[in-house]
């Protein structure tokens, strides 16, 4: 009997649930085909996750905290206090970059096969979050090394970060896939847009670095609100600003359904122009 896909036009902020879960299949596919290519004939593979993120401490370290002076505002080690902004920090800017392009890289499939086109930009985050995952054993390893014990608070609010984080990634990676299908130029401007973001989000100096009166407009970035949490939970490194951090969420949550509201606007041209 002849399966016959029956595609109507849906509301700008609907998810088809059955749908998405008829296809489920695909999330894992791509992400494990995504998985394979990046560490494909690499010596290390996987270790790459960890390697990353480790040297970039290290980096970091050398030069932002020894040579140019910059301070944890605490008694937290500079080492752990980067690698837990780097740490989140990869974690989005990885989800941003692969949802961002995934459309694209995924053009021989989206121009044959029909398939509910949000499927590339959420199992791309998938990527990131094995990475998040394996980057997440240094961590560990860094707070038994430093003798820090996690608080109750700390660990009940990862998967509340990682959330934060995965909305915040994954919004703008949604707005961004439907532009990029039309404009390449989001491929070759990203890179260079994320460069920029590192430097204008907490990671490599807290958040008292800034005048307190100015200390709201780096909340208007999401990862700010989830790394000084982090920090704050885990390490004692100041102490969490909850209005400042729901601010966060808000924008996070908002980024997400724009990004959405965009996409589910733009997804029944991708095939023709993609």
């Amino acid at each position: 009997m002849e399966h016959v896909v029956v595609i109507r036009p849906k509301k700008r902020l609907a998810i088809d649930w059955k749908e998405l879960k008829e296809y489920r299949e695909l999330f894992f596919y791509f992400a494990w085909r995504d998985v394979k290519v990046r560490y494909k004939q690499t010596a290390i593979g996987i270790l790459w996750a960890v390697l990353q993120p480790f040297i970039q401490m290290v980096v970091f370290t050398l030069f932002f905290n020894k040579a140019v002076g910059i301070e944890t505002g605490s008694a937290v080690p500079y080492a752990i206090f980067s690698y837990t902004g780097l740490l989140f920090w990869n974690y989005f800017s990885q989800a941003l970059q692969r949802s961002a392009n995934s459309l694209v890289d995924n053009q021989a499939v989206v121009t044959k096969v029909y398939f509910p086109r949000i499927i590339p930009p959420i199992s791309s985050t998938i990527v990131s979050f094995i990475d998040f995952c394996f980057a997440s054993i240094i961590f560990v390893g860094l707070m038994i090394y430093f003798q820090f014990t996690p608080s109750l608070l700390g660990i009940l609010l990862v998967i509340p970060a990682i959330f934060v984080t995965f909305l915040a990634a994954t919004g703008p990676g949604l707005f961004l896939a439907a532009v990029n299908v039309k404009y390449r130029d989001v491929k070759q401007a990203l890179p260079f847009l994320i460069q920029l973001g590192l430097f204008l989000t907490p990671v490599i100096y807290p958040v008292t670095a800034i005048p307190e009166r100015f200390q709201w407009l780096l909340y208007l970035n999401p990862m700010t609100g989830v790394i000084n949490a982090m920090r704050a939970s885990f390490l004692g490194a100041g102490e969490i600003d909850w209005p400042l951090t729901a601010l966060s969420v808000i924008v996070a949550v908002l980024l997400f359904i724009g990004g959405l509201y965009y996409f589910k606007g733009r997804e029944k041209e991708f095939a023709d122009i993609i």
